[in-house]
């Protein structure tokens, strides 16, 4: 069953679509590479010391969340956000919990990310 009529060309549709795909990134908040790579250089630790098991990274119009999990059922233990909003205020990236306390907020984001930081154990 075709839902475009005969008499339209497809090429129209396809640069509708593509069109309208590149316009909707534009206007959302990511983490650049470096920013992505501190924060999988933490998760990677962390995953190697069994604490964190998975993540999920939203790209939102207002922020951008890397969320931390202990499993993948249930609720994200941390998010790192970033919101631009804040950047002149508080600074724009954040620990949160999964009660919603925010643990730190700051301009940059590896002294944000020493809160989650594993701390050196005694031998």
């Amino acid at each position: 069953m075709n839902l475009v009529p005969e008499d339209a060309d497809p090429s129209e549709n396809r640069a509708a679509a593509r069109s309208a795909a590149a316009a909707s990134p534009a206007n959302r908040v990511t983490f650049n590479r470096i920013e992505l790579n501190r924060i999988l250089n933490l998760y990677g630790r962390m995953v190697a010391d069994g604490e964190w098991r998975d993540y999920s990274i939203d790209f939102l119009r207002d922020r951008a969340v890397f969320s931390v999990f202990r499993r993948a059922s249930e609720v994200p233990l941390y998010r790192i956000e970033k919101d631009p909003r804040l950047a002149r205020k508080q600074g724009m990236y954040s620990v949160i919990s999964a009660t919603g306390l925010i643990l730190r907020r700051g301009h940059e984001l590896e002294r944000v990310l020493l809160v989650l930081a594993p701390k050196p154990a005694l031998v």
